[in-house]
């Protein structure tokens, strides 16, 4: 089996730059699914309201005080 910068190698300069570009794009790609990733550090945070508060009200307050 080939090597990539074989197969690459063997391709014309336009493809070549294609598979340059479409590296790219998956390096990018990559970078910013990683940034997004959430961080679940504020779970249980509100443990000591369960009692107080059900999930439907915490909802519903939420949603109010962004205006939707």
């Amino acid at each position: 089996m080939k090597t990539l910068d074989e197969l690459v190698q063997e391709l014309s300069p336009e493809q070549q730059q294609e598979v340059r570009d479409f590296a790219q794009f998956l390096l990018e790609k990559g970078a910013r699914h990683q940034r997004r990733r959430l961080g679940l550090s504020w779970a249980g945070g509100l443990r000591q309201h369960r009692d107080q508060y059900t999930s439907l009200e915490l909802q519903k307050t939420a949603l109010e005080s962004r205006g939707d």
